[in-house]
Parts: C-alpha cells; structure tokens; sequence
C-alpha cells in the first residue's frame, strides 16, 4: 500500500508540472511567429533593395515611389563612371584581401592547432582582441600608424587594413578544423615516404578546406562592405560602401538606382558563393 501511495503522488507531482494545454499550444505558435518575425525584419531592407533596382525613374535618384517596372537600370549598370570605379575598387581589394589572408591565415591556423610553442597564449590573445575591438580603433590605430611612417593613403592602405582585420578570421576557422584533425593522418603519408609540403597538400589541406573556404567567405563578405576602417585610411581612393555615402550625403540621402543594381548583384553572388560552399562541404562530408 506504500509503495501504491508513493507511486500516485509521483504521478499526481508529474501531472501539476506539466504545462497546461492551452499554454502549450500558444507555445507552439508564439515561438515560430517570433521567428518568422526576425527574419522579416532582416529581409525588409535588401527586399526593397531588390525590388527598387527594377522601379522606374528619372536616374536622379531612389524614389520611394513606384513608378513602373523596368530593366533600363541594368543595362545602364555601369553609366556612372565614378560608381563603376569605386565598385571594381572594392571588388579588386576584396579579392587580393581574400587571397592574401586565406594564405596567411591558413599557415597560422595550422601551427597554432597542431603545436604547442611559447607565445601561443599571446598569439590567440592577440587574435581575439582583433576580432572584439571596434572597427574605429582598428582604423584609428592604421591610420596612426601609416601617418607615422609617411605611407600615402590610397589604395596600399585599404588592402593593408582589409587584410590585418580579416586573416583573424581565417586563423580561427582555420584552426578550429585542425584541432579536430586526426594526426594519425600525417604520421601515416609520412610514414609512406611523403614529405613535409607533400603531407600538407594532400592530406591537411583537403580535411581543413572546409574550414579554409568558411574562413575565404568571411574575409571576403567583411572586406567588400567594410565602411569604418576603410575611411580612416582610403585617402582619396573610393570604395563602393564610401561612394555610395557620400553620394546620399551629397544628394540630400538620395542616391542613384544603380546603387541598388550593384548592391543586388553583389549579394546574389555572396549567396551564390555560400550556396556552393555548403554543396561543397556536403558532398565531401
């Protein structure tokens, strides 16, 4: 009879800590409709970038009423030369910046995961504090330091900063895939007669290119719309995010339609870049 009774008390104890049902129902809808809410909010602003690159108008700039349906904006992409310029400006610095600090960032990644020297606290220390400090540091900081050593701002200058803020980036990507590396890999192609640069790139590169082509993306996607730092040290060198500032700031916030077809076009090929990644990672996983 204990035993029956203790058992009952258990049950009737579960039975008063479960949610009633008409609050697990409004559970049920609440948390999706938050969701769903968020996720609206974030699209708003590159929906209407998108849809206002097909509005027609009279060139001069944005208006925020729709005035028909129209293609004549792509055709007439590349009409402002000055845009154009600061596009490929941005376009060229995002690549070298991407090249430069994946090649860096790799070789850093792979000897901070796999060995153990003085300093490494520091380095990761270092690492860090590039990742978390604001962006008006970073640039106040470059600038200070190109002024000191006579260094023309222009286009250097860009590439130098986009590359110190980004190879943080690959270094931690990087580093994360190595330390779950087996090293059993490397031991075994050494072990068949492989040596040092053979190993890497047929075996370490391939099981840490997933963490090489996230760490690519990164420093790409923050080079290519970085405003902050690039305006403490462009001098009179124009990228697409400080053209198109300016150009609002000019215009009185207004700003031509063609912003919105370079804008929509860039972010297309950023989708398209992470599209192919995550196919590219399934496929070898």
């Amino acid at each position: 009879m204990t035993a029956l009774a203790g058992a009952a008390l258990e049950e009737a104890a579960e039975h008063e800590q479960q949610p009633a049902p008409r609050t697990r129902r409004r559970r049920g809808w609440l948390l999706p409709l938050w969701g769903w809410l968020v996720i609206v909010w974030l699209s708003a602003p590159i929906v209407v970038m998108i849809v206002f690159g097909f509005n027609d108008g009279n060139g001069r700039g944005v208006s925020t009423t729709w005035r028909g349906f129209t293609l004549k904006w792509y055709q007439q992409l590349f009409g402002i030369n000055d845009l154009t310029d600061a596009l490929i400006n941005s376009l060229t610095v995002a690549l070298l910046t991407t090249a430069i600090a994946v090649v860096l960032g790799t070789l850093m990644g792979v000897a901070l995961g796999r060995f153990r020297f003085r300093g490494v606290g520091s380095v990761n220390l270092l690492l860090f504090a590039n990742i978390a400090a604001p962006e008006v540091v970073l640039g106040a900081a470059l600038l200070s330091l190109f002024l000191t050593l006579n260094i023309p701002r222009g286009y250097l200058t860009i590439l130098i900063a986009h590359v110190m803020f980004s190879v943080a980036y690959v270094v931690v990507t990087v580093r994360a895939r190595m330390s779950g590396m087996d090293p059993a890999l490397e031991e075994a192609a050494r072990d068949l007669g492989a040596g040092p640069v053979a190993t890497f790139f047929r075996v370490t590169l391939p099981v840490i290119m997933p963490g090489v082509t996230a760490g690519a993306l990164l420093a790409f996607a923050l080079s290519i719309d970085d405003y902050i730092i690039t305006s403490f040290n462009n001098g009179s060198t124009q990228t697409f995010p400080l053209w198109v500032y300016g150009a609002a700031q000019r215009n009185g916030g207004s700003v031509p339609p063609q912003v919105n077809v370079m804008g929509t076009l860039i972010f297309g090929f950023g989708v398209l870049l992470a599209v192919a990644a995550g196919l590219s990672a399934r496929r070898k996983s």
